[in-house]
């Protein structure tokens, strides 16, 4: 028996990375899975290896049952087209797992407005928008789950005087995530009458993927100091498959919920260690 047997989830940003880890155990779990991004194939992205054919093969090739769906989930007609191939293909969505991302790390005072415009539309509208469509069937069936990706850059620098004076670029990358978490309380307090669990993990620490390898966040895939991708996933999953009442409302760190809930011995980085205790959502 899988935790998720039965269950339909939808995961976006599923190409690689995080997201492409979560697809993977959730269908290992039972669930039958939609594996969403923008990447069909490999070599489609110009910068970043991974695609959601890999994704999609990976689970078949091992028994699962997964099926893509290629969306840019700043566009509402491609979030409503992305719930609706869902709902077509495995039936109402019970898992909404919203991983998606852009960052472009550039200073505030050099930050085109269209990118800037660009990225919240991915890492909050998108969200937003998804959460609104696949609420309702959850509500009717009084169960769901929605997981929602966010990051230690949710975490701002504190009041000056600064010590550190170098400008990094993750101001709008750690905006977004901010708005991500207030977000997630507040719709987790609206739901809060039904059996829904909404939530907002991030790493404890910094994941090697493709995406942070290329920003030089990681020294390579290997990096010792990084957190393995299946730490973001198994969190995930205790998140989408835990009492609701446990867990909705929770803004988290994976290594932190993890030993919460005994999933694993020894945690490090974020919400664990007393010099990283994690934004102020997570401490509520």
């Amino acid at each position: 028996m899988g935790k998720l047997d039965g269950k339909t989830a939808v995961i976006t940003g599923a190409s690689r990375g995080i997201g492409q880890a979560i697809a993977e155990l959730f269908a290992s779990e039972g669930a039958s899975v939609i594996c969403a991004a923008r990447t069909i194939a490999e070599g489609d992205h110009k910068m970043l290896e991974g695609s959601l054919n890999r994704t999609v093969e990976n689970i078949i090739n091992s028994g699962g049952q997964a099926a893509m769906v290629q969306a840019n989930v700043s566009e509402e007609n491609e979030c409503v087209d992305l719930i609706d191939s869902a709902n077509d293909i495995f039936g109402p969505v019970d898992i909404l797992v919203n991983n998606a991302a852009l960052n472009y790390y550039i200073p505030i005072v050099d930050y085109p407005t269209s990118r800037w415009i660009r990225s919240f539309a991915v890492n909050v509208h998108g969200p937003f928008i998804l959460s609104k469509l696949v609420l309702p069937d959850m509500i009717e069936r009084n169960q769901g789950a929605i997981v929602n990706i966010s990051s230690g850059a949710a975490i701002g620098p504190g009041r000056g005087p600064y010590v550190d004076q170098t400008v990094h670029g993750g101001t709008m990358y750690g905006a977004s995530k901010a708005a991500l978490e207030r977000f997630t309380q507040g719709l987790a307090q609206e739901v809060s009458s039904y059996q829904i669990a909404i939530s907002a993990l991030s790493p404890s620490q910094v994941v090697p993927t493709p995406g942070t390898v290329f920003h030089k966040l990681v020294e390579g895939m290997d990096d010792p100091k990084g957190e393995h991708p299946d730490f973001m996933a198994k969190a995930t999953l205790l998140l989408a498959s835990e009492n609701p009442t446990k867990v909705n409302g929770r803004v988290t760190y994976s290594q932190q919920i993890l030993s919460e809930f005994n999933w694993i011995a020894n945690p490090q980085g974020r919400g664990v260690n007393p010099d990283s205790p994690g934004s102020g959502y997570a401490q509520s």
